[in-house]
């Protein structure tokens, strides 16, 4: 069997995995203990990231065409790709926080919502809230108007109705 037909099917791997994520994180993972490894695919895989190492010709071949091969410069050295459907600060969050701890993981470069980001950049993108907290803030924001609203009118029933505060 001739070596391309061995690699195919991991090209396809790829591409089907970044077929529809909102976004691909790459690390270099050197250094990490496999006990800090461990962790962090845990933590990855309860958050819906898909956390793999694939070698760098066969991601460079999968990105192309793609709004991923912007990542290609990047891939050198050992890279593990972290790729999420659901969530698109997920794998920036995750990887950004794991690497205060583990401090030899190192946030090479990623893809947001098809916008290209350097390591300081997928920072940023790490401090961003995930969907579902800034929805909660938005509807808290959302309700507070009203809540004060119902307050103040439950006051003027109290004192003797709305008739009452309209004499004084």
């Amino acid at each position: 069997m001739a070596k391309i037909e061995l690699k195919q099917p991991v090209v396809e791997e790829i591409s089907a995995n970044v077929k529809d994520a909102q976004s691909v994180v790459l690390v270099d993972y050197r250094g990490l203990t496999v006990e800090q490894d461990t962790e962090l695919r845990k933590q990855l895989r309860e958050a819906g990231v898909t956390y793999k190492v694939y070698k760098n010709t066969m991601m460079v071949r999968a990105f192309k065409g793609t709004d991923f091969e912007a990542l290609t410069p990047y891939l050198e050295g050992p890279s593990a790709a972290a790729i999420s459907t659901t969530d698109a600060t997920a794998p920036a969050r995750i990887l950004a926080e794991f690497a205060k701890k583990a401090d030899k993981l190192e946030i090479k470069a990623g893809v947001v919502e098809g916008t290209f980001y350097d390591a300081k950049g997928m920072q940023t993108i790490a401090s961003i809230p995930s969907r579902e907290v800034l929805i909660s803030k938005l509807l808290g924001s959302l309700q507070s108007p009203v809540t004060n609203f119902a307050r103040v009118m439950n006051q003027l029933a109290e004192k003797g109705g709305a008739g009452a505060a309209a004499a004084e």
